[in-house]
């Protein structure tokens, strides 16, 4: 066995990066990492009909913004490549060329068509469809294609220990021969992911549950692939490294529960987001995302729910991972979230709000459908990016002000654009409702024509010269100080929702307040009338 472990996360590169595959990569990741191990990102791309290059780049973009390095693979590089499945054709073929060689694989020259067929026979009769040698018919002579099956045991059992699940028992007669090479030559999933496991030296998978079906039939090829030294021969054949002397084959397996949702159902859109990608577009820190993820289905001994990465590296063991589902709370996810952005430092905040408000992640439209896969709708079609790429030292004072104002009030990073819109842009659109709501009140023009007086007059532009400035107009107007706020708020802002009036009023130009403020008097004394 090798000394250092060898991990892999495998994905098909053919959607947009799931949770619970994350948590998977997470996994496999916090191993690696607690025990001096190596972490390979691998991409299986053996099924070219559903691989496509923005899936590709956007899981590795997606592992880069949660922090999780890879010591081998795509990018990373390493000495036991390429780590792309569709680049090591040659060598799954030369594999399945020895094990036809060895009378290991046997022709299958049904159609689909057929074989289902053959199955309702089957079931009709009530018997198991379960495909064996025995139950192939044998070459039909007219050059029909064929698919090469493994042909496993038709009787005994297997027993494999699980690292989560402790020993688990199949029984060989009820488990079909897999197809491992296509009729059109290529060869399957099965084969080329057992072969690249060997191949790259990996000793432990930890995987989804979904797939502890097809751990048998995986063992028993990795046996037939490291007999005899046959995986050996067809690296050197194809020119592909050696193995490392003392690297036999994967010896550990890890099958993860299940994500849910709070209802006990499968884990899927309609419980909100569930792909990385749209959690980062809506605003969660990715050091949430790896904490919470990290709680789905294994906890620290301590009972411990807030720990950095060192942390969870230090505590992390599969001795620890349960075998019930686990369930994804998106509140406590939110919370959590926003726990953690009020402990950020304010100008490390301002950094983590950019990718908000220079078009990195524009507001989306709920009402709009979008192509990619779990957004709940594509962007606001006329919003246009409220700072530069990078931002301007203006801009960035600006945005270093706004945050002491609206850090205790988020709870995810792109609530900024509810409140920044108002501090960045010279013409503000006020909302309709907070005008009919707010500005449509008797009096309200009177407010805002004081208001516009007195903020004229200020000798000093501070947030307590603003307070006592407009407080006053409450006793002077003989109303409540809140029907004074809430017209000025709306003027200034555009909503009746905004971070503290008088902070928000001292971190823009004096001259906007007020061409705002008389802006909106006519439109106050119109909805008024209204």
């Amino acid at each position: 066995m090798p000394s250092t472990p060898r991990v892999r996360f495998a994905p098909a590169p053919s959607g947009w990066l799931h949770v619970g595959s994350v948590r998977t990569a997470l996994f496999n990741w916090l191993h690696a990492r607690a025990n001096d191990g190596v972490a390979i990102f691998r991409i299986e791309d053996t099924d070219a009909s559903r691989a496509t290059e923005e899936s590709m780049d956007s899981m590795h973009d997606a592992m880069a913004w949660l922090g999780l390095d890879w010591d081998e693979g795509v990018r990373a590089g390493g000495a036991y490549g390429p780590y792309r499945q569709s680049e090591r054709k040659e060598l799954h073929r030369a594999v399945a060329r020895r094990l036809e060689e060895a009378g290991v694989l046997y022709r299958d020259e049904r159609t689909a068509e057929e074989l289902e067929a053959w199955r309702n026979e089957r079931r009709a009769a009530d018997l198991a469809p379960i495909v064996k040698r025995s139950t192939t018919p044998g070459p039909a002579g007219d050059d029909r294609t064929a698919t090469l099956r493994l042909q496993l045991p038709e009787e005994g059992t297997i027993t494999v220990t699980d690292l989560v699940r402790g020993d688990v028992t199949w029984d060989w007669s009820h488990e079909s021969d897999p197809v491992l090479v296509r009729s059109n030559g290529d060869v399957t999933y099965p084969l080329a992911n057992s072969v690249d496991d060997i191949a790259q030296g990996v000793t432990l998978v930890c995987r989804g549950e979904d797939l502890l079906s097809v751990t048998p039939r995986q063992v028993f090829l990795y046996d037939l692939l490291t007999r005899d030294g046959l995986i050996d021969d067809a690296l050197a054949e194809v020119g592909l490294p050696a193995r490392e002397p003392d690297w036999t084959r994967p010896t550990e397996f890890a099958h993860l529960s299940m994500i849910v949702g709070m209802d006990r159902k499968k884990l899927s859109k309609r419980h909100g987001s569930v792909s990385i990608q749209e959690f980062a577009r809506k605003g969660f820190l990715p050091e949430t995302i790896v904490n919470y993820l990290a709680l789905l289905g294994w906890g620290p001994e301590d009972g411990r729910e807030r720990l950095d990465r060192d942390e969870l590296v230090a505590a992390f063991g599969f001795d620890r991972v349960s075998r019930s589902a686990a369930a994804f709370d998106t509140d406590k996810l939110t919370a959590f979230n926003g726990e953690r952005i009020r402990d950020l430092d304010e100008d490390e905040l301002a950094d983590r709000l950019v990718p908000y408000l220079d078009g990195t992640y524009p507001p989306s439209n709920p009402d709009t459908e979008d192509d990619a896969p779990d957004h709940e709708g594509g962007p606001v079609a006329d919003w246009e990016p409220l700072v530069s790429s990078p931002p301007s030292a203006e801009e960035r004072a600006t945005l270093r002000g706004l945050v002491p104002l609206v850090q205790e009030r988020m709870q995810r990073l792109d609530e900024v654009q509810r409140y920044a819109p108002a501090f960045f842009v010279d013409e503000l659109t006020l909302e309709p409702a907070s005008v009919q709501k707010v500005l449509g009140k008797a009096g309200a023009a009177d407010v805002l024509r004081a208001a516009h007086r007195e903020l004229q007059a200020l000798d000093d532009w501070t947030a307590e010269a603003i307070e006592g400035a407009l407080r006053p107009l409450a006793d002077e107007l003989g109303i409540g100080f809140g029907k004074v706020a809430q017209p000025v708020r709306v003027a200034v802002t555009g909503s009746q929702v905004s971070p503290p009036l008088f902070e928000s009023i001292e971190l823009m130009p004096r001259q906007r307040v007020l061409d705002r403020i008389e802006a909106a008097i006519p439109v106050a004394e119109d909805a008024g009338a209204g």
